[in-house]
């Protein structure tokens, strides 16, 4: 059997890979109310840093930014209080809110070409669910599924203040989505882990393929049986007549 190699994160000194998730054995589980606490915690210091970062700097003021973009609430839920679940983990958060933002603005940018803009507000609706559709199947193919970022996609189109702010949505969607990892890292690492892995889900390393460990016990069986009768014939020869 080969070993497997370590994790890169183990190679790191243990104050700061604790904080990036590594654990060289599997936290134990916590209280329910452990859970609810940090939850809690979380969910409210990192939706508050948002809206404190949008909504009080000038730089953003400036350029009409919404004070917080409504699908990172529901992202709050996972990345907070559904640590352990696949759709929580970095690349679900971070590509899955920038695809579905890119793909928003784009779809919406085709729609405002238009020849008025009543008739563009006439069809948001139908821009908003092609986004969303789009958004979805992109993400299945680059394995970046996180449900909220569908709902990043659908404002870009149908909420006139995310559509105002045209290419600029997707600086402040990568920041957003940062800003909720940078607090996830720091708050559900206090008492918890997350992320549960960075890219893919680590998969235990097995001796051989499946179909070859079947192939030779199929093999094993089939020289048994072939022997079988050799052994008999041997152990008669070696009987001597009375």
């Amino acid at each position: 059997m080969s070993p497997s190699r370590p994790p890169v994160l183990s190679r790191l000194p243990t104050w700061i890979s604790h904080w990036l998730g590594y654990r060289a054995a599997p936290p134990p589980k916590r209280p329910d109310y452990i859970v609810w606490l940090w939850s809690f915690i979380g969910a409210f210091g990192g939706l508050s840093i948002l809206q404190a970062v949008f909504g009080h700097a000038h730089y953003f003021i400036e350029r009409n930014v919404p004070s917080i973009i409504a699908s990172y609430g529901a992202s709050a839920v996972l990345c907070y209080g559904a640590i352990e679940a696949p759709l929580a983990q970095p690349r679900a958060l971070l590509g899955g809110h920038f695809i579905s933002a890119l793909i928003g603005v784009c779809i919406t940018k085709l729609f405002a070409l238009l020849p008025t803009t009543s008739r563009f507000d006439q069809l948001r609706w139908l821009a908003g669910s092609l986004s969303t559709s789009l958004a979805i199947v992109a993400m299945q193919i680059t394995s970046t599924t996180h449900p909220p970022a569908g709902a990043t996609a659908l404002l870009a189109a149908v909420n006139p203040d995310v559509t105002a702010i045209g290419w600029y949505y997707l600086p402040v969607v990568l920041l957003s989505s940062t800003l909720i990892l940078v607090s996830a890292l720091l708050i559900n690492n206090v008492q918890r882990r997350y992320p549960v892995y960075w890219w893919a889900p680590v998969v235990p390393a097995v001796l051989k393929n499946p179909a070859e460990q079947e192939q030779k016990r199929s093999g094993s069986a089939s020289d048994l049986e072939k022997g079988l009768p050799e052994a008999d014939t041997a152990r008669s020869s070696t009987v001597k007549p009375a």
